[in-house]
């Protein structure tokens, strides 16, 4: 073995680098952060509107300048952070096989490793949008890199398929770098986007926003040239006569986003279907004793801000179990009725307060969340923000022994 660390962090993100900071300021241990890229900051780097750090630091930053704030307290902090170094395998004994180009190949045992590798896009594939496979076709994050990092406008005439963030902001960057945003289509019947950005993105500029219709053919030889449109039902069927065209050069694809686990798979971390992302515990703690998990790597964040809380008391449970604390056993299974899409931690011990974080089907108002005597009221739930509860540790002390012990939440429309 190479070398070894109290704890390992796969990922120089805010996820990570957050992690890093509160296990360090919470333990004296030796905490190593791996990153691929050549800058930490993980997506950040490229966001460069405002609107991160209005929680964490009670300023309006870009994701740069928020990208520095967190980069610069871990660098005070003294946390080793290893930039250009993959990772290529991590095995379920928490050993850790990088490659780099100082190093060359090397292998890390940790006590306990941190998965923070954030996550990916989904592209054309995924959902087999059908028609001619020309050029100017990108994701939404590829098209913001093309801007913000490489300076190329990557089309003139743009159609947006997906309403999330990414494609609400960059309908809005591509206006102010002078091309012509034709239309953002949503096959849903609401929108995967905050509705700040539909209001900042969209209605501040006259851009169209088309509910529950898609792209059913993309039709250029070379380069697109125009995309076939259609109002799709409740099944995401195209219905018939409802079909018209745009003429453009690029189409956008702003489809969701998949949590990157790969590597976590390597170390047989279960995975939960609804999310991609690990199966966790009330600690964080995924299947396999010391291995964690955080971030948009566990489950996909709508802001950063909620993101670095959540590091922030990941990095706290990392540092007590690296320090040598012990968990309670988390036997008791947690499940959800047919409203909520998903829901973590899965598993808990019922011996303390526990904040669950979900997020919603479709758009609710007037519910109640309950679990056993305990009952929440939301005003409203929107399936593009997350929502959470505090549940104390009492409501769950009724639930029965047995083999198998579970509880379920579930939600109650008014």
């Amino acid at each position: 073995m190479d070398e070894q660390y109290s704890c390992v962090i796969i990922g120089a993100g805010p996820a990570g680098l957050s992690v890093a900071i509160a296990i360090t300021k919470n333990s004296k241990k030796k905490v190593l952060v791996l990153d691929r890229e050549k800058h930490p900051g993980g997506i950040l780097n490229q966001c460069i509107h405002t609107g991160f750090g209005l929680t964490q630091y009670k300023e309006e930053l870009t994701g740069p300048e928020y990208a520095w704030r967190v980069y610069s307290e871990a660098k005070e902090l003294g946390i080793e952070i290893r930039l250009s170094t993959s990772v290529i395998r991590v095995s379920e004994d928490k050993v850790i096989t990088t490659i780099s180009a100082e190093k060359g190949i090397e292998k890390i045992k940790a006590q306990a490793i941190v998965f923070c590798t954030g996550c990916r896009e989904r592209a054309r594939g995924v959902i087999h949008i059908p028609g001619d496979r020309p050029a100017g076709v990108y994701t939404a994050g590829l098209a913001q890199k093309f801007i913000n990092i490489d300076g190329y406008l990557p089309g003139k005439r743009v159609v947006i398929l997906g309403s999330g963030d990414i494609g609400l902001i960059m309908a809005r960057r591509l206006t102010f770098q002078g091309a012509k945003v034709l239309a953002v289509l949503e096959a849903s019947s609401f929108v995967g986007g905050l509705s700040r950005n539909v209001v900042q993105c969209l209605d501040d500029f006259g851009i169209p926003l088309y509910l529950s219709h898609t792209i059913i053919d993309i039709v250029g030889k070379n380069r697109v040239e125009k995309v076939k449109i259609a109002r799709v039902d409740e099944n995401m069927r195209a219905i018939r006569g409802t079909e018209f065209e745009i003429n453009c050069d690029t189409v956008l694809l702003s489809i969701g986003l998949i949590p990157e686990n790969e590597l976590a798979e390597m170390a047989q971390v279960k995975l939960d279907p609804a999310t991609n992302g690990a199966i966790v515990d009330e600690n964080y703690m995924t299947n396999i004793s010391g291995i964690f998990s955080c971030g948009n790597a566990l489950h996909v964040h709508d802001l950063v801000d909620k993101l670095a809380v959540e590091a922030q008391t990941v990095g706290k449970k990392v540092a007590e179990y690296i320090s040598g604390g012990v968990f309670a056993e988390s036997d008791i299974i947690v499940t959800h009725d047919d409203f909520i899409r998903y829901l973590l931690p899965k598993k808990i011990s019922g011996k303390s307060d526990v904040r669950f974080h979900f997020r919603v089907r479709r758009p609710l108002s007037d519910v109640v969340l309950k679990l056993n005597n305990f009952e929440r009221k939301f005003p409203y739930l929107q399936p593009n923000e997350m929502s959470s509860v505090l549940i104390p540790a009492k409501h769950f002390e009724d639930i029965e022994e047995g083999i198998q012990r579970e509880i379920k939440i579930w939600i109650r429309e008014n």
